[in-house]
């Protein structure tokens, strides 16, 4: 083996290859823009912008919502986690996992019976329009761009490791491509545009998983104890490699650290945006429910491979590399796609282009789903119903929805940058969080409490974000940590990296406390109709 670092390694092949890489990618981006093209001269009114017309199938839409949700986080974060911590780093794949039962059991077929496009729709059924959906807005572009930093700095590492790109200002011009692109995928395509190119990109996804898993396999002759025990040997922790704790059990803030990041993990799905609108681009509630059913299917089998990928990187290449080329772990799949297929061959660079484009394509795919849930909601919500009173035409919501695109893709751009060297994983778990501490309760509440009102509605989604956004900013992901968004300073007082287990309780209970304390009688018959619709699917969209 080789003694010149495989970062090095990477830089190199991809100097002698760009050519290669850069036609791969090429290829990839202007696949994925004619698909958006034509998507986009089929998007006629604003039920195809937002909901894709309501035509796909519920096999479709499982696919969809898979290429949605296993994103830069999943691919890069997670193999990265678990090459540099085992055991603990793989428990970013079982949360994000059993979150889909929570989907499944609680949200996906009320919310498409009760709903027409966001969340807004929802909360607004029976409380008073103005402010909840002023709320609903916030809340789900707030939650949007904490989820769409780790997509750009999950794209600002994976592109600079591939042209040897060192300078910081090589990467934020990545990341400001990502974002241009982004903008270009919503405001032509919409909901159509999007849902066929992370059908594409789920493909692709799991396509190079299976090829990594196999190769890994393969290196090993299929022995998985001789993979896990390589692995322990190569980190340099020995078993411990392989036992909880290495990442969060060795203080008492560390265990309250991962109590935090899997009550954010388990309960985030069901309050994330971009997840929740694609359950309205199918015809019926069945159709939702057997789209969360293949969505299930694929995610588990994609992070069962997480292990696969994750501890072949722990077991080829030793950590101090890995850290090298990011501080964060998020280069560990692509290094082991080198690796696998010859670190000085042609092969190894061909594996590393071809695996890099489909983390690349992965990320274009996730943050289109996620602008278009945001500017969705800014144009639905705010602009039409608040702004507009609801004498906003289709047209003019539809406009409104591609401005805000633009808006929220610039902000993107900026905190994405500042955000390039921090775990893509961690960043993904921040979002949930807040999904969990804004959304989540008050879409629960709002299904299945009689009592709930506006008021109740306004202090779980104000209260929720604001506990949530503000421990994240008090926190060592913001400051404090070589690892922080601003390592030079340190302003932390909260010590825990993830404030699920603060926020998300606070959430619940002033959804409670507004609501008792409000003066406002709840509409029975409006709850008793809304009941009746989320369970039957009568009077659905």
């Amino acid at each position: 083996m080789s003694a010149v670092p495989h970062t090095l390694l990477a830089a190199g092949e991809a100097s002698e290859h760009r050519t290669l890489i850069i036609t791969l990618f090429a290829v990839f981006v202007v696949a994925t823009l004619v698909i958006t093209v034509w998507a986009g001269r089929q998007t006629k009114d604003a039920a195809d912008f937002y909901a894709g017309g309501r035509q796909f199938t519920g096999f479709q839409n499982g696919l969809a919502v898979s290429g949605d949700y296993m994103s830069a986080a999943s691919f890069l974060g997670i193999a990265g986690a678990i090459a540099l911590f085992g055991y603990d780093g793989f428990l970013y794949s079982i949360g994000f996992l059993v979150a889909w039962l929570v989907a499944l059991l609680l949200v996906a077929e009320p919310l498409r019976n009760s709903g027409r496009y966001t969340m807004g729709d929802v909360l607004a059924y029976r409380m008073r329009q103005r402010p909840v959906r002023t709320a609903a807005g916030t809340s789900t572009i707030v939650v949007s761009i904490f989820y769409l930093l780790a997509q750009m700095a999950g794209a600002g590492v994976l592109v600079s490791l591939l042209l040897g790109i060192t300078s910081d200002g090589g990467k934020i011009g990545i990341v400001a491509l990502v974002g241009l692109l982004m903008i270009v995928y919503v405001t032509i395509g919409g909901m159509k545009g999007t849902t066929w190119v992370q059908m594409v990109k789920a493909v692709l996804l799991i396509a190079g998983a299976v090829l990594l898993t196999f190769l890994v396999l393969l290196k090993f002759d299929f022995n998985i104890s001789e993979l896990l025990g390589r692995a322990a040997d190569n980190s340099g922790k020995g078993s411990a490699f392989l036992e909880p704790g290495l990442r969060y059990g060795a203080t008492g803030t560390s265990k309250l650290d991962f109590l935090s990041l899997g009550i954010a993990l388990v309960l985030g799905t069901a309050g994330l945006p971009h997840i929740l609108i694609r359950f309205y681009t199918v015809p019926t509630a069945k159709a939702a429910r057997k789209s969360v059913l293949w969505a299930i299917g694929l995610i588990g089998v994609f992070y069962l491979m997480t292990l696969a990928l994750g501890f072949g990187a722990a077991a080829l290449i030793k950590p101090g590399e890995i850290i090298a080329s990011n501080k964060a772990g998020n280069t560990a799949a692509p290094l082991l796609a080198l690796h696998l297929g010859g670190v000085d061959s042609n092969w190894g660079a061909i594996l590393l282009a071809t695996i890099s484009a489909v983390a690349f394509a992965t990320i274009l795919a996730v943050v289109a789903g996620l602008t278009l849930a945001s500017s969705s909601s800014f144009a639905h919500d705010i602009y039409a119903n608040v702004l507009k009173k609801g004498r906003a035409t289709e047209q003019q919501e539809v406009r409104a929805a591609r401005w805000a695109t633009v808006g929220i893709g610039a902000v993107s751009i900026v905190l994405g940058a500042l955000a390039r060297d921090l775990n893509v994983a961690g960043l993904v778990a921040l979002a949930f969080a807040v999904a969990a501490s804004a959304n989540l309760p008050t879409i629960l509440y709002s299904l299945f409490w009689k009592r709930f009102t506006t008021a109740g509605a306004l202090w779980s989604i104000y209260g929720g974000l604001v506990t949530a956004v503000g421990l994240v900013l008090f926190s060592p992901v913001v400051s404090g940590k070589p690892t922080s968004m601003f390592p030079g300073v340190d302003f932390h007082w909260f010590p825990l990296e993830n404030p699920g287990l603060i926020s998300i309780p606070v959430g619940f209970l002033l959804g409670v406390v507004g609501t008792l304390l409000s003066k406002e009688t709840p509409d029975a018959a409006k709850y008793a109709e809304l009941e009746v619709r989320s369970l039957t699917g009568t009077g659905a969209h």
